[in-house]
């Protein structure tokens, strides 16, 4: 056997590390699972409980109901996207910040990581809804509703990993004017969960009102202007950032209702009511966008002025 024969089939003479073929899936599993479960501890600071449920087959105290990894609930809505959705963006960054050799099969073992800790948690928290719910239709479309919610956050999870992991700036860009609102519903939930409704002070709720746009406005600096086409992912982000916040002030108007409840041609119209009030000039979308523009623009002349002190000085 040739000597080049012997480096190819021997890894320690060829230089590779048999480990590392293990070591890299099973980093990025774990990256996955670490980050899912850290998107899901705000869920957990109160008791990790089912809230009480208007269709309970039985009157209990808030104490007494099931062990819920999810906080399963129509007033949980925009929560159960939070938690859902931010875990996924934490392991597309965490990815992206380890920049592995095989970065593609390492973002799909945390994209396995992601999904194995919702499933384990959606799947666990249905059974528990399940369990005590009264029958009827109109339970059973309030436990089929909010499994299909569930299942679209997961899927929307998934795409968060995808899109902060990417190599492209610009994906990544898209990927935080996705997830601004709901990494700032995800912080306030860990606010709310420490210092309770009563005691949040105003200026929590003042920044998360300005959060999304000052994080939007930091990618879009981040990304820049050039190659011109980046121009379109600074007008889809700015879309997103004018059109997220009022679909879902609009989803959890509508499922949040009790008067209604159950007549869908009724919610759609009271959907679409609250949707055109949310992004007319009334919604206050205006004075977050211009925020979000004033960042960026700041943001990408600090990045030339630095550029071009680095150029003088070499």
């Amino acid at each position: 056997m040739s000597h080049a024969q012997q480096a190819t089939e021997n890894p320690r003479v060829s230089g590779r590390r048999p480990d590392a073929e293990v070591m890299y899936p099973a980093m990025a599993l774990w990256i996955g699972v670490f980050c899912a479960v850290l998107g899901l501890v705000p869920g957990w600071i109160t008791g990790a409980k089912l809230p009480l449920q208007n269709l309970w087959a039985n009157q209990v105290m808030p104490d007494q109901m099931p062990f819920s990894l999810l906080p399963l609930s129509q007033y949980e809505v925009l929560s159960l996207i939070a938690l859902l959705t931010t875990g996924g963006a934490a392991a597309g960054l965490a990815v992206r910040l380890w920049n592995p050799n095989h970065r593609r099969a390492a973002t799909w073992w945390a994209v396995g990581g992601v999904l194995l800790v919702h499933s384990t948690a959606a799947i666990q928290s249905f059974v528990a809804l399940g369990s005590g719910l009264m029958g009827g239709k109109l339970a059973s479309l309030y436990f089929f509703g909010l499994l299909a919610g569930v299942m679209l956050s997961v899927a929307a999870g998934l795409v968060a990993v995808l899109l902060f992991a990417s190599k492209s700036r610009a994906t990544t860009t898209i990927g935080v004017g996705l997830m601004a609102s709901s990494v700032t519903s995800w912080l306030m939930l860990w606010a709310v969960g420490i210092a309770d409704h009563r005691n949040l002070p105003l200026e929590v709720v003042t920044i998360a009102h300005w959060l999304p746009a000052v994080l939007v406005g930091c990618s879009l600096a981040w990304c820049g202007l050039k190659p011109p086409l980046r121009l379109v992912v600074w007008a889809l982000n700015l879309a997103f950032l004018w059109v997220i916040p009022a679909v879902f002030t609009a989803t959890q108007s509508v499922v949040g209702t009790r008067v209604i409840a159950g007549d869908i041609p009724e919610m759609v119209l009271m959907g679409q009511q609250v949707l055109a009030a949310a992004l007319g000039p009334e919604g206050g979308a205006g004075q977050t966008l211009l925020l979000a523009v004033v960042v960026a623009l700041v943001g990408v002349g600090i990045r030339a002025v630095a550029a071009r002190k680095g150029s003088s000085q070499q």
